[in-house]
């Protein structure tokens, strides 16, 4: 049973003796994560003065009792099944991950478990790290911290956030109301609050590399400092690229019905779903529904690449050096970022909807279709739609990472307690929500852009704009015609989300992606 606040924070106190144990003055090591203060706490539960760590009179044995309580299997070593129950008696929570990492950190023989010296050593560079950040935290070395050494401190751990953020983390951790912090309310709040450790916030809600619903629209994500230097960050992007190439291969039929209802249907020519799979069928037999698939999938390496890096050179621009970015920051650096990207490769786009758009034996295939564009139509024609498209991203973008970013908060605030971790279903549902209402306001732009790359393939047909061509659907079509197609554009959104999300996670495994 989980020890009461009331009990936890007065023990608090004692975690840590009181006394430098810094020496040498070296490279700070920022390692606050609730996983390495874990043991701490344990000690702290074992032995409220802090003389666990402190070399007391009893040091040696007080250590060992700790030890045989957290060696739950009585076998001389603690292995992580062991260490999860023990932490579990002496009201210590902690995922399997965090445990594991735990073991890692102090397991200097690589078997797996702690024996009692890797766990006394453990314990002892725990102390070591820890007072090291309170240093690092404490710019004016006064022994307290206010807002504006939060802001840097944070600053330096890679996380951007503004002085009204750092003042309400400040009344967060502040108890008795100086508006400062000192080392032991820093350390109370680190144990009892890990939901209110960004970089864990970033690890754990990543979303747009984790769902592809065949709009690559969304603002990039955030990557800690420690995925960038270990060089995790592209791992996660070919994570994110394999899954959404199955994702889209697996909905490519309703993808290719959308299309077909984005440019033929109309009031007088009206098209079921059924009817529209049936009439491909008929054309083109059932290989005909994947049409247009191959380009689809093609695209998701270089857009996802090029977004990626126009967002950290636009990070640098508007962030100067601070690693992470606002919402606000956020959302003009990913719209810029996928303006560039879709620039970069919107020929393709346009061979995507053409290819989706042929008739049986029109084009051998990719190359054909785009010499045959070329020669016939010019180099304009491949980025028929651009104005629309562009224009597309800041709606879709703006309002995905809007309320995202509000369900993410609200599910932070209401059931984090000692994770930042949401869960396999949160993730799914706040991703889907999010990207199906950016969906569905830029899809009046999505369904323009796609009429305008399909009317240059009409020979003698005359080239609207894109504001007369919107007046031209409204006033023929009424406001529905301009979200034709949408009926199997949302039929997608759940297994694109769920397919993307399972490869993503087995490409992880298979890529060596650690969560934590």
């Amino acid at each position: 049973m989980a020890r009461p606040r009331s009990l936890v924070s007065p023990l608090l106190s004692g975690v840590f003796c009181q006394c430098d144990t810094v020496n040498g003055g070296g490279a700070h090591t920022h390692d606050a994560s609730p996983a390495s203060q874990s043991l701490a706490a344990a000690a702290l539960a074992a032995d409220p003065c802090g003389g666990l760590l402190c070399g007391g009179p009893e040091h040696e044995r007080r250590l060992q009792i700790l030890f045989q309580e957290l060696d739950v299997n009585k076998d001389g070593a603690i292995c992580i099944e062991d260490l999860g129950v023990g932490l579990k008696r002496l009201g210590v929570h902690r995922t399997e991950l965090e445990l594991r990492k735990i073991v890692k950190a102090g397991d200097k023989d690589q078997d797996g478990q702690l024996d009692f010296e890797e766990f006394v050593h453990y314990l002892r560079d725990h102390e070591k790290k820890l007072r090291l950040v309170f240093k690092s935290l404490d710019k004016k070395n006064d022994g307290r911290i206010d807002a504006q050494e939060i802001m840097q401190s944070l600053r330096d751990l890679g996380v951007n956030i503004s002085e009204q953020q750092a003042e309400k983390i400040l009344k967060s951790m502040d108890k008795n109301g100086t508006m400062t912090i000192d080392w032991n309310e820093w350390r109370d709040y680190h144990l009892l609050h890990p939901a209110e450790n960004i970089p864990e916030i970033i690890l754990y809600w990543k979303h747009s590399t984790i769902f592809d619903v065949g709009e690559n629209l969304i603002v990039p994500d955030e990557f800690t400092v420690e995925e960038k230097q270990t060089g995790m960050w592209w791992r996660h992007l070919v994570a994110g690229g394999g899954a959404g190439a199955v994702s889209r291969t697996c909905t490519a039929p309703l993808d290719r019905l959308k299309v077909l209802m984005q440019v033929h249907a109309s009031r007088s020519n009206t098209m079921s779903i059924m009817g529209g799979f049936t009439q491909m069928i008929r054309e083109g037999g059932i290989r005909s529904l994947w049409r247009g698939n191959g380009i689809n999938v093609i695209k998701i390496a270089p857009e996802s690449a090029i977004k990626f890096m126009a967002y950290e050179q636009i990070k640098r621009v508007i962030g100067s050096d601070q690693e992470t970015l606002g919402i606000h920051e956020r959302f003009v650096a990913g719209s810029l970022a996928g303006v560039i990207a879709q620039s970069s490769i919107y020929p393709m786009e346009v061979l995507k909807t053409r290819m989706a758009l042929r008739k049986t034996g029109q084009y051998i295939g990719m190359l054909d279709c785009g010499k045959k564009i070329l020669f016939k139509e010019g180099v304009s024609a491949f980025y028929k739609g651009y104005v629309p498209n562009m224009l597309g991203i800041i709606p879709y973008a703006g309002i995905d990472l809007a309320i995202y970013e509000t369900l993410k908060n609200s599910w932070l605030q209401r059931y984090a307690t000692s994770s930042a971790d949401p869960g396999v279903f949160v993730l799914l549902a706040c991703g889907t929500i999010s990207s199906t209402c950016g969906q569905l306001a830029s899809y009046p732009l999505a369904l323009v852009r796609t009429r305008m790359q399909a009317q240059a393939s009409v020979e003698g047909a005359p080239q609207v704009s894109m504001t007369k061509l919107f007046k031209q659907i409204v006033k023929t079509e009424g406001a529905i015609g301009l979200y034709r197609g949408l009926a199997p554009n949302f039929m997608k959104v759940i297994p694109a989300v769920s397919i993307s999300y399972v490869v993503y996670e087995n490409l992880k495994l298979t890529l060596g992606v650690q969560s934590r």
